[in-house]
């Protein structure tokens, strides 16, 4: 079993990690922006579940060969930074594209939850975190997936409680962002980010 102050340490070692905008705050922005913060819901669970990923890999040890062999690490980095590039190029043209008969119609959860979730999977950040990180709170000889999957577990309360805060901010200011013009502006300032993520992934 994990001691309560490792799980504090590497809470506060990923703070600043979770507090530097990234894809899932980005995406949390423009689905609250467009549809309300119910919308924040698919977001969160797939980022959630991205981070378990990672964690069940990290627990396998696949994480570790990736980052071990650069020509697997780079296919990963390659394949974040392409989808994350794709969606910045296609939140742009939705942007700019006049809204089709059925805009109004409530987005799919499952889409959201699918863009949250691959944009945590493809991301060689939220991996290292598994394979830099987490080693230096885990004690040698007990058993090691209990303890990656209860920092895990920690790491994905802190994520909730950030994006939670981010929908709260964000729906407060929603009667303003309702406005098209706005709501075209934040679609494009997220497309810009989005972009500039997997441009900055692809070169790290």
């Amino acid at each position: 079993m994990i001691h309560p102050y490792a799980v504090a340490g590497f809470l506060l070692a990923i703070l600043p990690v979770i507090a530097t905008p990234g894809a899932s705050l980005t995406l949390l922005i423009q689905h609250v922006t467009t549809g309300g913060r119910r919308r924040s819901l698919p977001v969160i669970l797939g980022t959630v579940s991205g981070l378990y990923a990672h964690a069940t890999l990290a627990v396998a040890g696949l994480s570790a060969l990736v980052m071990h062999s650069s020509q697997a690490f780079a296919i990963v980095k390659l394949a974040g930074a392409v989808y994350l590039v794709g969606l910045g190029v296609w939140t742009w043209r939705s942007t700019t594209s006049p809204p089709p008969p059925t805009a109004n119609r409530p987005k799919r959860t499952g889409s959201i939850y699918t863009q949250a979730l691959l944009a945590n999977v493809l991301n060689p950040k939220a991996a290292s975190i598994y394979l830099t990180l987490v080693p230096q709170f885990v004690v040698p000889g007990t058993p090691l997936g209990g303890q990656i999957f209860t920092l895990a577990g920690a790491h994905a309360l802190l994520m909730v409680v950030w994006l939670l805060a981010w929908t709260a901010l964000v729906h407060r200011g929603a009667h303003i962002l309702h406005k098209a013009r706005l709501r075209r502006a934040v679609g494009r300032v997220t497309a810009v980010v989005l972009v500039v993520l997997g441009v900055r992934a692809a070169t790290a």
